[in-house]
């Protein structure tokens, strides 16, 4: 009998938690032929979310409430969650409930049937327009220049197998896009879809810096294209300031039309002293990344855990002995 790990990020859910987790228990007391744990993951709430964790844990021996010492960012909190997972694969779903539980027998039937990966893109999306756009664009431009198998609007709830799970977790990396590292790992994969509901509970913590960062992080992790574009247009420029440097040195020599003064010359240089801003910026974000993943600090830190069973304080130490991320603090 299989052990189905469902691995949740919590950030403000306070509203959704307790109708998400009668949803989630009921799928699981439905299905006789797999055991179930709940994994919940804090990312720092400054809510009732973490109390009301609690109370599921102190209710249901199936569920383990996690709690990080501060916000980390909805990576890290996956992380965490398929670090303290023990499933033989690990269901990984929103706490927002814009994602249906009920979808997660069709995910665990297909990986039964060998998928390595199951994912349940978006066919259709209920978000505010600016959202839509956003998603578009990141989607869009993530299946043309990084993985052309990507979904055509996205998904982040998906099944990995246990094998997949321990992959990303003895990776570790800091400032990535761990849906992009589920595509990077590549095995065999199966995609369903479904129409992604409204949100009816509370509101969505990804503000506009969050997902500007959200966009830089995914492609710097797996493109270059940033550095090649910035190359480009370094050469472009190049070329046409030399272009333009050999037309005045012409039209000075050969014929007696007056050379434009201060104003173009002014022009040429606050565009060139822009670009070059600009190129050192891109380096910039690639430098700080590698900067940021030499210092070998954990992308997160455990402040507190809460369960009902003792066997979860003796449980086996996953690939890379990872589970000392429970920290002094845990």
């Amino acid at each position: 009998m299989a052990l189905v790990s469902i691995v949740v990020p919590v950030f403000q859910n306070a509203e959704s938690l307790p109708q998400l987790m009668e949803r989630l228990a009921s799928v699981a007391d439905a299905q006789g032929g797999e055991l179930f744990e709940f994994v919940f993951v804090d990312d720092g709430s400054s809510d009732q979310s973490f109390d009301i964790l609690q109370r599921f844990a102190k209710q249901d021996e199936r569920v383990q409430a996690i709690r990080l010492s501060r916000n980390f960012g909805s990576n890290a909190a996956i992380l965490a969650g398929l670090t303290y997972a023990r499933g033989d694969c690990v269901v990984l779903i929103a706490a927002d409930l814009q994602d249906p539980p009920e979808l997660i027998p069709q995910l665990v039937t297909l990986w039964r049937q060998g998928n390595h990966l199951v994912l349940a893109a978006r066919r259709r999306r209920s978000d505010p327009l600016v959202t839509r756009l956003f998603a578009q664009a990141f989607n869009r431009l993530f299946r043309r220049f990084v993985f052309p198998d990507y979904p055509k609007d996205g998904f982040d709830f998906a099944l990995l197998d246990r094998r997949v799970a321990d992959i990303l977790i003895e990776l570790q990396e800091k400032n990535s896009h761990i849906f992009g590292q589920v595509m990077w790992v590549g095995f065999k994969r199966q995609v369903i879809y479904y129409d992604r509901r409204e949100r009816t509970h509370g509101r969505s913590g990804w503000t506009t810096a969050k997902k500007i960062k959200y966009f830089i992080d995914a492609f710097t992790a797996f493109s270059y294209l940033p550095l090649r574009v910035a190359s480009v247009m370094g050469m472009t420029l190049a070329a046409l300031g030399f272009i333009y440097a050999l037309i005045i040195i012409v039209f000075r020599l050969m014929t007696d039309v007056r050379v434009a003064g201060w104003a173009s010359l002014t022009v040429v240089v606050l565009v060139t002293a822009g670009s070059q801003l600009l190129l050192v910026g891109v380096l910039g974000e690639y430098v700080w990344r590698v900067l940021d993943e030499s210092r070998h600090r954990p992308p997160f830190i455990v402040e507190s855990v809460a369960h009902r069973r003792p066997d979860l304080d003796k449980a086996p130490r996953v690939p890379g002995d990872l589970r000392t991320n429970r920290s002094p603090l845990a």
